[in-house]
């Protein structure tokens, strides 16, 4: 069952219409979508939120899902009182910048996760963004889902035509839409993962390559941060994870709790991940100032090696510049030759010396 509602969340990656788009709400303002649930099959009908939960409750049967996209204080305020949400969560899911969590307020659980985007380049340069973060809330009550969206990617319209496609594990209640909002994040971490691979790689090509590129060291620097920005959106969650994987929650399904555990393993692997990208960057970053410092040693050889060469005709043309009478080979027809002759050789010996030794 895991591995068919893995491979469900994963077919959400294909093209589809993206239903945050403010064009095609249906209900209009922040407001994405509220569909009731009875038995994991989705109920026609598009009634207000007021009518979906009173249909819910009347029965004592199914659940409501909705979900917006960057509401307003004033919307969101008016859904706090309708379903009974904490205030203190409300403030969390209006303001955002929210760490990963998992709290439980007066029989109503608040999930936050960090979204995250893979910024498509055609070459890393030391100010090119990789990764773009969002974040996405939950509240989680025995009748209703309410799921929250900041920043422009991480639609959930993919993932609830996932979810409808597995009406067996949808009927198992709020609960297991929460599972599979943790899974579609945990599986973006991955993807993105997956892609700074390819970066990194690109990086420790141009690193180790036959040419050495000064501004590499911008490079590294950037991906390094951006690799810092992904961490803070993947670590925090590991704990709120093995919470919802280990913890009884009376509005966790026991058998989802199976789900969590799963979710939890391959934020385990991305956490990984990370730390081993960041401990080759730091190696990386070490290797090229190693480089730098080894060429700069060469270009000071090369310097001194000259300055050694430059130095014999220097010194000789220095001795017969001064102004003596009486100088060696100074009235001599071939004196300006013979002195030429010893500054050449003199020269010529200098620079094959500095050849053997490898300074040249």
């Amino acid at each position: 069952m895991i591995q068919r509602l893995r491979s469900a969340v994963r077919r959400s990656y294909r093209r589809t219409v993206d239903l945050s788009h403010p064009a095609r709400s249906p209900l209009g303002s922040s407001v994405v979508n509220c569909v009731v649930y009875l038995d994991g099959v989705r109920r026609s009908g598009r009634g207000s939120v007021e009518e979906a939960l009173r249909q819910v409750r009347r029965t004592g049967e199914g659940f409501v899902w909705i979900g917006l996209h960057e509401p307003e204080e004033k919307e969101l305020t008016g859904l706090a009182e309708l379903f009974g949400l904490h205030p203190l969560a409300v403030e969390d899911a209006v303001h955002a910048h929210q760490r990963p969590k998992v709290e439980e307020y007066d029989g109503v659980l608040f999930a936050v996760f960090k979204t995250v985007r893979y910024v498509d380049h055609e070459e890393l340069t030391a100010t090119s963004e990789v990764v773009d973060t969002g974040e996405l809330m939950a509240f989680v009550g025995p009748d209703f889902v309410i799921t929250i969206r900041h920043g422009g990617h991480g639609s959930l319209g993919p993932l609830r035509e996932a979810l409808e496609a597995l009406p067996a594990q949808l009927a198992k209640g709020p609960s297991a839409v929460l599972h599979a909002v943790a899974d579609h994040v945990v599986d973006d971490y991955l993807a993105v993962a997956d892609a700074v691979q390819d970066d990194l790689d690109a990086i420790e090509n141009a690193v180790f390559g036959e040419q050495t590129d000064r501004r590499d060291a911008g490079r590294i620097y950037q991906l390094k941060r951006e690799l810092l920005e992904l961490r803070r959106a993947v670590a925090p969650l590991g704990r709120p994870l093995q919470q919802l994987a280990t913890r009884p929650i009376p509005l966790v399904d026991p058998d989802i709790r199976a789900y969590f555990r799963d979710v939890a393993d391959h934020l385990s692997r991305v956490t990984e991940q990370i730390a081993s990208y960041d401990s080759l960057l730091d190696s990386i970053l070490q290797a090229h100032l190693a480089q730098v410092t080894v060429a700069q040693n060469e270009d000071m050889r090369k310097i001194t090696a000259w300055a050694a060469i430059v130095a014999v005709p220097t010194m000789v043309c220095g001795v017969y510049g001064m102004n003596f009478d009486h100088m060696p080979e100074l009235r001599w027809t071939y004196g300006y030759p013979l002195v030429l002759a010893v500054i050449a050789v003199g020269c010529f010996l200098i620079h094959r010396g500095f050849r053997r030794n490898g300074w040249l």
